[in-house]
């Protein structure tokens, strides 16, 4: 596949394609139905992904808020309101990493606290983007452990390794690939962390199934993601403005758990973090184009930014 130059319409990313009223883009029906599958639908969503993400890379490596990742578009530049991603990380404990770094983090919490990591752990990141929790985790694990990062975009993969640069990190590696297929062999680290990233991807089954297959014996998945907590209506999970948002891929947190149950996760669990308010809603589906307040009321509630732990068995 191939990097977009240009964005779709609803998912708008940097100065290039806003307009005064943003347009809404949708998934088919038949689309939303397929796209738990490797097919077309799935490979649009994709495009989709890294088209937005892209984008918000190459804005963090010219020093810009990135301004674009869960929940918000590019457009209104400075007057974004990201419930999402916002306040996600304490002052002091990103001392060292670049600015870039920082820049770029379009998560929804931070894993890298979640996972309690410890020196000499192997630790790997699904979506890394920019590469902040990654170089936080590396940090942790110590010179005698690793952290890598795997991400699908190129923009974003340069501007990791960048910040990689600058950091002075040597105990930290990006690889290029997708989360549904891990280019790592089985039982190679000892922790998997990512940050709101697994909603995005068309066929989460896969993901789980290949991070519990790259886990050691008794790994720890330690996950930061979006997580639903009951059903949307039909015109939120059509719009893949809030797919690239984070919202539209979410999975309900009973799916979440089903789908780590059946990979062969144990002592799960989910703790939300933040369950949105109206007001939250509002700037989550305004930023799609979705300006039906009947929709605000429908989906108040349902949303959560959670924390998802689960444990692969020893033997």
């Amino acid at each position: 596949m191939t990097d977009k130059s240009t964005q779709a319409a609803g998912s708008c990313c940097g100065p290039e394609c806003c307009s005064d009223e943003p347009a809404v883009a949708t998934l088919t029906r038949s689309s939303v139905r397929e796209a738990a599958t490797v097919g077309p639908a799935g490979e649009a969503i994709r495009e989709e992904v890294r088209a937005k993400y892209g984008a918000a890379a190459r804005r963090a490596s010219e020093g810009k808020e990135a301004s674009c990742g869960c929940g918000t578009t590019c457009c209104s530049e400075g007057e974004e309101w990201d419930p999402i991603t916002s306040d996600l990380y304490h002052e002091g404990e990103t001392q060292g990493i670049p600015a870039e770094a920082l820049l770029a983090s379009l998560g929804c919490g931070n894993p890298t606290a979640l996972a309690a990591l410890s020196r000499g752990e192997t630790v790997l990141d699904l979506g890394s983007g920019g590469g902040i929790d990654v170089l936080l985790s590396a940090q942790r694990v110590g010179p005698t452990g690793k952290a890598y990062g795997l991400d699908m975009t190129d923009d974003m993969l340069k501007l990791a390794r960048e910040n990689q640069r600058k950091s002075g990190l040597t105990n930290v590696e990006f690889l290029r690939g997708e989360i549904e297929n891990i280019p790592l062999p089985s039982e190679t680290v000892d922790v998997i962390i990512s940050n709101c990233v697994i909603n995005l991807s068309a066929d989460k089954a896969r993901v789980i199934r290949e991070a519990y297959r790259v886990l050691n014996p008794g790994g720890r998945f330690a996950v930061s993601d979006v997580v639903l907590r009951g059903d949307l209506p039909e015109p939120v999970r059509r719009s893949m403005g809030l797919w690239t948002g984070c919202v539209s891929g979410a999975l309900h947190e009973d799916e979440y758990r089903r789908l780590l149950e059946a990979a062969g996760f144990t002592d799960i669990s989910i703790e939300p973090t933040r369950v949105y308010g109206a007001d939250d809603v509002k700037a989550l589906l305004d930023s799609a184009g979705l300006t039906d307040q009947s929709l605000v009321d429908a989906v108040e509630g349902k949303i959560m930014s959670a924390f998802v732990r689960a444990v692969k068995q020893e033997g």
